[in-house]
């Protein structure tokens, strides 16, 4: 990695220093420190790297990239940076800055997506796997869905309450988890808002129609998905449980607070994100 920042970096532009993390929440810390000294904050990883730097970063006038380096990447490829690592030091040189709103899961967090139900049990078995990556996700996916009970929420969305019997419930700021799996197309991450997308209880035989929908972006064309867009949502439901910001898992009380903090975080998009609208790719 060094080698190639040195070899495609714009030193005429930049001026730049390499700093590794070492343990949880280390990356954090590096990046709290660097707000005084660095114009530009990168993240070497995936979502939940650029989590930890982030949200550092958030209502600073700090600058963030990203070199996704992850298993999934959903903020970076929502914002079209390349996932080639040597493309992706290149668009640094860009400078494509974008402010992206970011927002709070009972004060924690979190710029991609959060979630629980489902998903959120799948990170909680997924961040205990020895290998990483896609095939993991998709066979733990496959192995837990079988035993998996929704759960019923019920959901305040800017005062509008909402009873849901849900298979999952995901909080999506950008359209994707990653991968290119976008549970809610139509999301961007500049509009103020976060889509709220409930997927309902289905047949198991209609897992693998779910998995197709996400991945052509006609999720939020299926009977079984419904979207609701608010600033402030708050969740109750009859349990503690796993929810997960960023992919990162965590457990839960019964009550979720979470908020839109609107434009809050300064961020390099890649050449060919447009403005508000996020990825035209599948």
């Amino acid at each position: 990695m060094p080698g190639l920042i040195e070899k495609s970096l714009d030193k005429a532009a930049f001026e730049y220093s390499v700093a590794y993390s070492d343990r949880a929440r280390h990356a954090h810390d590096i990046a709290k420190e660097a707000i005084e000294k660095y114009d530009l904050v990168v993240a070497v990883g995936g979502d939940g790297t650029v989590n930890e730097i982030a949200s550092a970063l958030v209502g600073t006038e700090t600058v963030m990239g990203i070199l996704p380096y992850g298993s999934g990447n959903g903020l970076s490829r929502f914002l079209d940076i390349p996932m080639d690592t040597e493309k992706a030091i290149r668009n640094l040189n860009n400078w494509h800055v974008e402010a992206i709103d970011a927002a709070t899961a009972n004060g924690e967090w979190f710029f991609n997506m959060a979630g629980m139900g489902f998903d959120a049990h799948i990170s909680e078995v997924f961040s205990h796997q020895v290998k990483r990556g896609f095939s993991t996700y998709i066979k733990s996916a496959f192995r837990e869905i079988a035993n998996y009970k929704a759960d019923t929420y019920n959901i305040d969305i800017d005062g509008t309450l909402y009873k849901r019997e849900a298979f999952m419930l995901s909080f999506a700021n950008s359209s994707q988890y990653g991968n290119n799996a976008h549970v809610s197309p139509r999301a961007s991450v500049q509009d103020g808002l976060l889509d709220v997308c409930i997927i309902k209880p289905f047949p198991l035989w209609r897992f693998p129609e779910m998995g197709v929908r996400m991945f052509t972006k006609t999720s939020d064309g299926s009977k079984y998905v419904e979207i609701i867009r608010g600033k402030h949502i708050t969740v109750k439901r009859d349990k503690p449980g796993p929810m997960h910001l960023d992919g990162e898992p965590r457990i839960e009380g019964t009550d979720i607070e979470i908020n839109v903090v609107p434009s809050s975080l300064k961020l390099l998009a890649g050449a060919a994100y447009k403005s508000g609208v996020g990825s035209n790719k599948s």
